[in-house]
């Protein structure tokens, strides 16, 4: 990824980097972000690191997520991949451009019976110099478990283009 974006953050990657780099500024950060989009609360996420073209979320595993064999619900980890996602792009994607997620592909590997952990990176760099339409940019989610065995995989596509 050509890291050309100098000062064109976004503002949610700003307020990330003012607030402490320290579980604190974590804390403070993941409960901003669920007041701003408040159904990424009903899986209490917490954002560990946040950085272009990379993201760490956790989520644990608590009675408001589980499904009808007390394991973490399926789409629960979905909530989990696409928060993950957001943070990534907010912190990926320059102020000259915007995102929004198009679509997703997630593959159920095994029963998920921890609290989760999900792994966001973007598939390929993006050089937002040269791009001046619209394209896809795809954001490879791993979800893993307490065990770093990968129980979710998901790949959302998202739509960039020119702010």
């Amino acid at each position: 990824m050509s890291d050309t974006s100098g000062n064109r953050k976004s503002a949610t990657y700003a307020l990330r980097r003012k607030l402490p780099q320290n579980k604190v500024g974590d804390v403070l950060f993941s409960l901003g972000m669920v007041a701003r989009v408040p159904y990424f609360g009903t899986i209490l996420p917490f954002v560990e690191e946040m950085e272009p073209g990379y993201c760490r979320v956790t989520a644990p595993k608590w009675f408001g997520v589980h499904n009808h064999i007390g394991t973490f619900h399926a789409i629960a980890a979905c909530n989990l991949a696409e928060t993950a996602m957001g943070m990534l792009m907010e912190a990926t994607v320059p102020t000259t451009h915007r995102w929004i997620p198009k679509a997703m592909n997630a593959q159920y590997l095994t029963k998920a019976t921890t609290r989760l952990t999900a792994h966001a990176e973007l598939a390929e760099p993006i050089d937002f110099d040269t791009l001046t339409e619209g394209t896809d940019v795809v954001v490879s989610i791993r979800i893993l478990d307490r065990e770093s065995t990968e129980v979710v995989h998901c790949d959302i596509t998202t739509w960039v283009t020119p702010a």
